[in-house]
C-alpha cells in the first residue's frame, strides 16, 4: 500500500471521530490501534505505557507480544530514552532489537507525551517487509498521536 499525505489526513479524521473523552483511555487506544491497523494493514500496532521504570503492553492488534521492556532496550525502550522517533528499516541491524516475533522485518517507533513533556506511552508499529516506514509514516502518524495527547 502506498501511503501519502492524503493517507494519512484521512486516517487522522477517521480517528478523530472514533476519539471520544467519556471513555477510559484504553477504549481510546484501542481503537485507534485497530484503525490504524486496518487501514494501514501493518503486522503488528501497539501501545507500551511507562509504568515505573519499565513500558508494559496495552492496547495493541496483531500477534502476542513482549509484556515488559526495561528503559533503552529495544527500539522501544530506546525510543522512551531518546524522546524521539526511531524508523528501523532492519530490526536485525538495530543493536539490542528484541524480537517479539521473527516474523518483524522492519519497525516504526513513537513516543507520545503527556502535556508536562513526559513519556507516557510508546506507540510501535512492526512490518513482514524490510524498509517498510518512511518519514511521511512518522509525520502521518504523529499528527493522528496528538488525539490521544490531548487526553493525557
Amino acid at each position: 500500500m502506498t501511503r501519502t499525505p492524503k493517507t494519512y489526513d484521512d486516517l487522522y479524521a477517521e480517528a478523530k471521530g472514533l476519539i471520544d473523552i467519556e471513555v477510559p483511555l484504553f477504549t481510546n487506544l484501542a481503537n485507534l490501534t485497530a484503525l490504524i491497523k486496518l487501514r494501514c494493514q501493518w503486522f503488528w500496532v501497539g501501545f507500551y505505557e511507562v509504568i515505573n521504570n519499565e513500558l508494559v503492553l496495552s492496547a495493541f492488534q496483531g500477534p502476542p507480544a513482549c509484556v515488559k521492556i526495561s528503559y533503552g532496550k529495544g527500539v522501544c525502550g530506546k525510543s522512551w530514552e531518546l524522546k524521539e522517533s526511531i524508523i528501523v528499516d532492519n530490526v536485525n541491524e538495530f543493536e539490542g532489537h528484541i524480537a517479539c516475533n521473527e516474523a518483524s522485518k522492519a519497525e516504526i517507533v513513537i513516543p507520545v507525551f503527556d502535556k508536562a513533556q513526559r513519556v507516557k506511552f510508546i506507540f510501535d508499529i512492526d512490518h513482514t517487509n524490510y524498509g517498510e516506514f518512511k518519514l511521511q509514516d512518522e509525520v502521518g502518524l504523529k499528527k493522528c498521536l496528538t488525539l490521544i495527547e490531548e487526553l493525557l
